[in-house]
């Protein structure tokens, strides 16, 4: 059992934590108050004189980036030991997939379709990092992503809402566990709310445009039900929303999160996001920046001074008042009470991490088995069969490199702990087979083709190439954004010279985000997305491509066919005029010197189809599944009731499997327009060869509500279709009408 210091952790409830806040209140100062709104970075292993100065004066809050747990447990002496009125310190860090165990990136994870998995990995990681002292992560981070040009794609849970929510809440559970007090649990943060993975030509920190019923139909929902749920506490999104920075946005954080919603947690800001106001043009100086991000409802702002400088000047002036700073001290020390900090703050140094051990690397592997999607397996080339080969190539930079796989926001992760795919390989290949090594390209960047000759002889003298291509770490994540999601560099020359050899082609892509493929996926067998996998990728791996065990992950992004397409997701309107294939127009059948017509009148390019390569929920097996017999329980369900929709899957391929089942509808007709599918549920099934199940649904009529144009949430009476199938594409369908 994990704790958190040698003093028994007890828990105070509900009006046991009001009472001793406002007793705590009552004795502080001003300045003492306006300290808990300040969060500071830490100084790296060590405790600097102005630090120490501070928090002894109770100027400090909040601690984030400092993991020595030496460092951390100095600071909460010193604030409990040496400041006033003895208020511990939350200490946060960005632990966003694990700490020391680096699980998939958050991405890859939505690709499991596992609210199981991702709760464990979450709870793995608030045990590695409560061991480490620190009490509060800034995860997840749950904006929805719609444009893979965008780094931070990779740290979001996809692009659909319902998704998102309940992968979000099972991330939620794990970290906070059944209760903030408990020992391994750490507080979790909903970021970036909101609209951020709306970010303008998918450019980091830039402006965002959505309308408000978009907003509250897509990119609020998720933030709503862990708002619900109990997250601890939000964080502001850097950007500015239809004009209006979120850090200064009274109607966001105010109106929808505190009057709407009733969210009693402390809001933070995002990285010196209350200065930033007066780039953005919103706020004249750092006194402005102050008065306009409490007013609006940012609680505690991080790394930036701004409050500490400013806010005794703004309540002396009247712009703030001591009640609005009342009420924000009350959330913060509620949170530092809930976590039981004033009971136990000091981490015991001889508590044992966990980090790394048999159980979390078990989970880790899992994670990556059933993350891992197969986009292409042509002539069934997979799984590998090894009495059917004698030498196997190996080639690519992420073959073997334990750090570019752990991905971004990985800190904390050991790369010397990684297990790669080589490694991993070689293992296997031990008696059967024989590896032949070549690194191809020093980084998946590199444009040269200094080690193409080595490559291509590696895979003329072997029976398969297996190739380890995709993105470096460095280019996803905050502020890596790419203009183009082209695999990066020489990886498709590579592959051209590789496909020229005649030896069949397996293509593992470790990447942050999607990958346009459509240029070279006629060039190889097989391809399966890995993402980034972290510190189990290779014995992951390497189980899938020997068949010990079968691909089931599912996209949680549309695959695009060129970045043209970007935005392209499953849930879109039709226009008067969508895209239909009996209509549809390619640039190289218009005939020379053509008169001038609007060729098609759909919407749609002229220069590529409109279809993605590869469809939300989309991801093959080494098995087939038929599914057949989609049947409702009524055809009519009265306003406020229910219906049951159930479908025949079966297993006729010849291997066991796991299938993520996935139930779509469309609202036919609306006060405003509905997306042409939405994803109503979804269930994990496992079938043997041969075997079928019967998967049933039950969806009410509460499932069905929407923002309708008076900005009224509720469902509509009037036709719907529904759809169950492995992919969005799926076209087995019956229809339902609900009824006033």
């Amino acid at each position: 059992m994990l704790s958190k210091s040698c003093q028994q952790v007890h828990e105070l409830n509900f009006s046991d934590v009001e009472s001793e806040v406002l007793t705590l209140l009552s004795r502080m100062t001003i300045e003492e108050k306006i300290g808990q709104m300040s969060q500071l970075s830490g100084d790296g292993c060590i405790v600097s004189k102005n630090l120490r100065k501070a928090i002894i004066a109770g100027h400090v809050g909040s601690i984030l980036n400092e993991v020595d747990l030496d460092t951390i447990n100095e600071l909460q002496r010193i604030a409990i030991q040496e400041s006033r009125l003895g208020i511990p310190l939350l200490i946060g860090r960005d632990v966003i997939h694990g700490f020391n165990t680096i699980f998939p990136i958050p991405l890859a994870q939505a690709a499991t379709w596992s609210p199981k998995i991702v709760e464990r990995c979450a709870k793995i990681a608030a045990i590695e990092s409560s061991s480490s002292g620190i009490n509060w992560t800034f995860a997840p981070m749950i904006d929805i992503a719609r444009d893979p040009r965008w780094g931070r794609i990779a740290e979001s849970l996809g692009e659909d809402p319902y998704l998102c929510k309940t992968l979000a809440n099972s991330m939620v559970k794990g970290f906070q566990g059944d209760s903030l007090s408990d020992t391994n649990s750490i507080a979790a943060c909903a970021k970036h709310f909101a609209g951020y993975g709306a970010s303008e030509g998918g450019k980091d920190y830039n402006t965002t445009n959505i309308p408000e019923n978009e907003l509250r139909n897509v990119y609020l929902p998720p933030f709503k039900a862990i708002a619900e749920s109990g997250v601890a506490t939000f964080m502001a999104s850097f950007s500015d929303l239809n004009g209006v920075p979120v850090t200064g946005n009274n109607w966001l954080l105010t109106t929808v999160l505190r009057d709407e919603w009733n969210y009693s947690g402390p809001v933070v800001s995002d990285w010196e996001a209350v200065p930033q106001l007066v780039t953005h043009g919103f706020a004249f100086d750092d006194y402005d920046a102050a008065g306009k991000a409490c007013t609006a409802g940012i609680d505690m702002e991080m790394a930036s001074d701004c409050y500490l400088k400013h806010m005794k000047h703004l309540m002396n002036n009247n712009v703030i008042s001591l009640d609005k700073i009342d009420s924000v001290v009350k959330r913060i020390l509620t949170l530092k009470f809930n976590l039981g900090l004033f009971e136990s703050a000091i981490t015991s140094p001889n508590q044992p991490s966990n980090s790394l051990n048999t159980d979390h690397l078990s989970i880790a592997k899992e994670a990556v088995i059933k993350s891992c999607v197969l986009l292409k397996n042509d002539n069934q080339i997979l799984p590998i069969a090894k009495s059917a080969i004698n030498t196997l190539a190996v080639i690519g930079p992420l073959a073997d490199d334990g750090y570019e796989q752990m991905g971004t926001w990985a800190f904390d992760g050991k790369e010397n702990q990684s297990h790669t795919c080589l490694n991993a390989l070689k293992e296997v290949a031990k008696n059967a087979f024989n590896i032949n090594y070549a690194v191809g390209m020093e980084t998946t960047r590199c444009n040269h083709h200094d080690g193409f000759a080595e490559a291509i002889d590696t895979a003329i003298n072997a029976d398969i190439a297996l190739m380890f291509l995709g993105e470096e770490a460095i280019l996803s994540g905050e502020a890596h954004c790419r203009s183009s999601i082209d695999l990066p560099g020489a990886q498709e020359q590579l592959i051209n010279v590789i496909h020229a050899t005649g030896t069949p082609i397996i293509l593992v892509i470790m990447a942050g985000r999607p990958i346009t493929l459509e240029k070279i996926i006629s060039k190889v067998d097989a391809i399966l997305f890995a993402w980034h996998p972290g510190t189990m990728a290779g014995p992951a791996i390497t189980d899938l491509l020997f068949g010990v065990e079968s691909p089931s992950g599912k996209l949680p992004v549309t695959f695009p066919r060129t970045v043209g397409q970007i935005p392209l997701y499953y849930a879109q309107k039709n226009s008067g005029r969508p895209p239909i294939d009996e209509k549809y127009i390619n640039i190289d059948n218009i005939k020379m010197r053509a008169p001038q017509t609007s060729f098609g009148m759909t919407a749609t390019y002229l220069d590529t189809h409109f279809s993605p390569l590869f469809p939300f929920g989309f991801g093959l097996s080494y098995s087939q599944f038929c599914y057949t017999k989609i049947k409702l329980n009524n055809k009519v369900i009265p306003m406020g009731g229910a219906v049951e929709v159930s479908a025949t899957i079966n297993n006729v391929g010849n291997y066991n499997a796991e299938e993520v089942v996935q139930l779509y509808i469309r609202d036919i007709v609306g006060n405003v327009t509905r997306p042409i599918k939405e994803l109503k549920g979804f269930q994990r099934i496992t079938l043997g060869k041969g075997e079928s199940m019967v998967v049933t649904f039950k969806l009410h009529t509460d499932e069905l509500a929407f923002y309708n144009q008076q900005m009224e949430y509720k469902p509509e009476a009037g036709l719907f279709h529904v759809w169950i199938g492995g992919d969005s594409s799926t076209t087995l369908k019956t229809e339902f009408e609900v009824t006033d």
